[in-house]
């Protein structure tokens, strides 16, 4: 960290899925011991801090965004001195580990919400949004739910419990109930849990749906969109009246006195750029950086299943408009991959066996030339891809299941709901982490929860390690870029080419270093015309191994072959 730039701007992180990173048991389970095995293939490639999707005890209704328990390991992932086995094995390498938080809601095993469950006399009944019936309506019957909320995972937002009386609200499974943050009592709890894992050593904190803690109280019905059976409650609990102040109090409560060391990033669905300066700002002291799904709904039509072909210029005015929002104040993430997206080769690449290389790598380069900190998915660096799913009996997640359930029975053709869930389903990014050739692609001696990718005899870690033209290496240049190029973590931005529907172009500019990046998002050559000035500019890294050498001028109009990356460097006077 320097009196300007904390350290994380300069960091390249790393999530991992636990439950399909690396089995060291045979259960068919990824656990604790099997990505500490894994641990120097991190190192190699470069990256900063790792993150862990949640290992917590959980029913694994949602793989475990379900919490029973936020202080111990789930008995599938290993025990809590595996824990601190791998964490002394992280720190020991020089990295840093960062755990997710969910406290949007805990599983409805919980300990919290079991005594919750006792009747409105419960003195945790409040740690929960329970409410009556609507008034006139019985109980349990359709239409009598609180309100007419829709949840992220189908059907409604509440769940009737007949024992007490009342119905909960859960924005997500039926088996995810929220926290009511409006109660100090479960704001404490939940802090003093943070610090807890922190006191163990931990660096940090993804938090899930942060933007979701704070709700408003009236819990009003919301707006009912055409062609849809539930109210949109977003405008109650996307960035709700008081979520400002609870990560205020939670920066107050947890991180003050030791956030240098820290990694903070929220996750937030529908955030904005303005409400995301002021969440990053560093003088209000709420989080560090920020998830924002702008750019990831790009291709989706009425629904995340409804799958839209991407329009380039919409790809680059959305990220130009969150690099120039946060360039004077807060500090953006970069991401393509992570465990509830799909593989961004398939999906804004090429993942044929011509083009997955150097779309993978055209894709990783212009990402991690963008201002912010890059986040890498487990696999992405080495390309992997998108599941062959055949028939809904492939898929493991709930939010693919339920929906491809209320679809059908809605009338839709299930041919159809399945080309949506073959391209967007979160099991895309599930199946297990390709090590070698072997039968299970290294990952288990035993047979794998989820079925391996078909393609792990020709995309493993094994053969891209041993290949220096692979995608694995490529990332590991990138890394290295921006650890020892300036340029790169600080640089400023400017969008070129904004209506170019083949060729995403910008520049990056800190002190006198300049960059000129490029890449063509087609399999078909593309000229683009260079900036002026830019004809004796040295290449710095690129994707197509003829590409003429860096000490060759450039043409004023230079053909970029499909999928090509190329990002190039000017110094004042240079003149190579």
């Amino acid at each position: 960290m320097t009196a300007t730039h904390p350290w994380w701007t300069s960091a390249v992180v790393y999530q991992i899925y636990p439950r399909s990173f690396a089995d060291s048991d045979g259960d068919g389970i990824g656990d604790l011991p099997g990505i500490t095995g894994r641990l120097d293939y991190l190192a190699e490639l470069g990256v900063d801090v790792l993150w862990l999707s949640p290992v917590h005890p959980s029913p694994q209704d949602d793989n475990g965004y379900d919490i029973s328990d936020y202080q111990d390991i789930d008995p599938v992932f290993g025990t809590l001195e595996d824990f601190d086995d791998l964490l002394a094995a992280v720190h020991d390498r020089g990295m840093k580990l960062v755990m997710d938080l969910v406290v949007n809601h805990t599983s409805d095993e919980h300990p919290w919400f079991a005594e919750s469950r006792g009747g409105p006399g419960s003195p945790k009944r409040d740690w929960y949004w329970w409410r009556p019936a609507r008034p006139g309506m019985e109980p349990g019957t359709p239409g009598a739910e609180p309100n007419n909320w829709g949840s992220a995972f189908s059907g409604p937002a509440w769940e009737y419990d007949p024992d007490s009386g009342e119905y909960y609200l859960h924005l997500f499974s039926r088996k995810q109930p929220d926290l009511n943050w409006e109660n100090p009592e479960v704001r404490q709890a939940v802090y003093a849990m943070m610090r807890w894992w922190l006191d163990r050593g931990v660096d940090g904190f993804r938090m899930d749906v942060v933007n979701f803690i704070s709700k408003d109280p009236a819990l009003p019905d919301g707006h009912v969109p055409e062609g849809r059976l539930y109210g949109d409650g977003s405008p109650s609990f996307n960035c709700g009246p008081r979520i400002h102040e609870f990560l205020q109090e939670m920066h107050r409560e947890v991180f003050a006195g030791r956030a240098d060391r820290l990694l903070t990033v929220g996750e937030m669905p529908g955030v904005t750029v303005e409400e995301a300066k002021l969440f990053t700002d560093p003088a209000r002291a709420e989080v560090d950086m920020v998830f924002q799904f702008e750019h990831v709904g790009l291709d989706h039509g009425d629904g995340k299943f409804d799958v839209r072909p991407l329009r380039l210029r919409d790809l680059k005015a959305s990220l130009a408009r969150w690099q120039a929002g946060l360039n004077d104040t807060g500090w953006n993430s970069l991401y393509w991959n992570n465990h509830d997206q799909p593989r961004v080769v398939s999906r804004f690449g090429d993942d044929s066996p011509r083009y997955r290389v150097r779309s993978a790598t055209m894709l990783a380069t212009v990402l991690h030339l963008h201002r912010g900190t890059p986040y890498i998915y487990q696999g992405e660096e080495l390309g992997m891809t998108n599941a062959p799913f055949t028939s809904i009996d492939d898929f493991r997640d709930i939010e693919s299941l339920n929906h491809y359930a209320h679809a059908v029975a809605g009338g839709e053709d299930p041919e159809r709901v399945l080309e949506g869930l073959r391209a967007m389903s979160r099991d895309n990014a599930r199946t297990p982490m390709q090590w070698d050739g072997s039968p299970h692609a290294g990952f288990t001696t035993g047979e794998p929860w989820i079925p391996v990718h078909p393609d792990h005899r020709h995309v493993n870690a094994e053969r891209a390690t041993a290949d220096t033209a692979s995608v694995y290496h490529y990332y590991r240049r990138l890394i290295a870029l921006r650890h020892t190029e300036p340029v790169v973590a600080h640089g400023d931005f400017t969008p070129l080419l904004p209506d170019d529907e083949r060729v995403y172009a910008f520049t990056r500019r800190y002190e006198d270093t300049e960059l000129l990046v490029l890449g063509n998002f087609t399999g078909e050559p593309a000229d683009v015309r260079l900036p002026a000035g830019w004809e004796h500019a040295g290449l710095v890294i690129g994707n197509v191994q003829d590409t003429a050498p860096d000490t060759a001028p450039l043409e004023a109009t230079l053909t970029l072959a499909p999928w090509e990356a190329r990002v190039h460097r000017r110094v004042p006077g240079q003149h190579i």
